[in-house]
């Protein structure tokens, strides 16, 4: 049985699509799983040029981005993501605060910045918050 409703009022409900990129294997898994039972559609990405590419050609609602190393190699990410779409939030997830990175972040355009591991609650509230945002600022 699909948790996902068909419609409202007849109308079709489209689900939430989430672009979760993060080089680390068991993190990309753990966190597409929690977001998947969470009811959002995800797709993952091991790598950042490939994701990046990938914003270019389908719509994604969010983007969570891992920071990927102290040289915030997830930046190409948040850059293409603000590029195409200025609306569509972006969460960075981080093994280790810096708060350089985070800075860094912030000022490119992230929405917002976690660290891991990050809970089902934490995650959902993230993304939830943002996108009620962007569909207000939209």
């Amino acid at each position: 049985m699909s948790r996902e409703p068909k419609s409202v009022r007849g109308l079709p409900i489209r689900r939430t699509r989430i672009l979760l990129v993060d080089e680390d294997a068991r993190d990309r898994d753990h966190y597409c799983r929690m977001l998947h039972d969470s009811g959002f559609a995800v797709q993952t990405c091991s790598d950042f040029a490939d994701a990046a590419r990938l914003l270019g050609t389908e719509r994604f609602d969010c983007a969570i981005v891992s920071q990927g190393s102290p040289r915030f190699r997830g930046r190409i990410v948040l850059e293409q993501s603000i590029a195409g779409d200025r609306y569509r939030p972006v969460v960075i997830l981080s093994r280790h605060h810096d708060v350089r990175c985070y800075v860094e972040a912030m000022q490119l355009g992230a929405v917002d910045y976690l660290e891991k591991p990050v809970s089902t609650v934490e995650m959902v509230r993230a993304v939830t918050t943002h996108l009620q945002s962007r569909r207000t600022a939209a």
